[in-house]
């Protein structure tokens, strides 16, 4: 089994611009996550997917894999699938995302061992919900899951929604899970989810995996215990820089 591990990554952002090309203590963002996902002892090759010249450039020149892909792409995971279309030698495809530095290669094995199954098509990580400010911020995608660990519903709000208990002591009562945003894919599954038409719920909650459940697809989900912290504006790089630096 051939794992290829994908990075998408973009110069433009509406929060922070030119965000993979930023240094993190003597590094740049993308080359710290293109670090991390080396350490993966079951990924069998790693590449950065881009529209954007320069950060192709920076990538060539520490020495990492580099895709030039089409300004056209929506979502992180339209530009996978057309690394996946040129990358024929790969049974699975790992989107790693491009903003988190510190991401553990422990979690992208964990997301590999999925396809042992051979009926896993789709793999996602889900993380427990330890604070009412995770359960209750629409900013964390919650999901469900079936007793099979499968993803039954993602959504920005509280579910499943606990009747007749206040609303402050919900996860005293029930264990909810939070999404990590972290994807694998058969290389088939993934080229034919990028041809399905924006559904409903994707409309709705703006989660992008909906609409491959709306179509009858089913994503298997890992339960993890660690999270790493995305970069998406200059306060969070402060926070990163505090933690790493003495």
């Amino acid at each position: 089994m051939r794992i290829l591990g994908v990075i998408p990554a973009r110069y433009e952002s509406s929060r922070f611009p030119g965000k993979p090309l930023i240094d993190i203590a003597g590094k740049t963002m993308i080359e710290r996550v293109y670090g991390q996902c080396l350490k993966s002892s079951l990924l069998s090759k790693v590449i950065v997917a881009t529209d954007d010249q320069r950060i192709a450039d920076h990538v060539s020149l520490f020495g990492g894999n580099v895709a030039m892909t089409s300004n056209k792409h929506q979502s992180g995971t339209d530009r996978c699938a057309e690394v996946a279309n040129n990358s024929p030698e790969f049974d699975i495809l790992i989107n790693i995302q491009g903003d988190e530095p510190m991401i553990d290669p422990n979690q992208i094995d964990l997301l590999c061992k999925c396809f042992e199954d051979p009926q896993t098509s789709i793999a996602t990580l889900v993380k427990k919900i330890s604070t009412n400010e995770e359960l209750f911020n629409e900013n964390t995608p919650k999901v469900i899951l079936n007793k099979n660990n499968e993803a039954v519903l993602f959504s920005r709000t509280a579910i499943p929604f606990l009747r007749g208990k206040v609303r402050e002591t919900w996860i005293e009562h029930y264990t909810f899970f939070k999404h990590i945003g972290i994807y694998g894919f058969r290389t088939e599954t993934l080229k034919n989810l990028t041809k399905l038409p924006l559904s409903g719920l994707e409309t709705a909650e703006a989660l992008e995996q909906l609409r491959w459940i709306e179509n009858g697809y089913r994503i298997h989900a890992a339960i993890t215990d660690q999270e790493s912290q995305a970069i998406d504006t200059p306060e969070d790089l402060e926070k990163l820089l505090k933690l790493i630096q003495p």
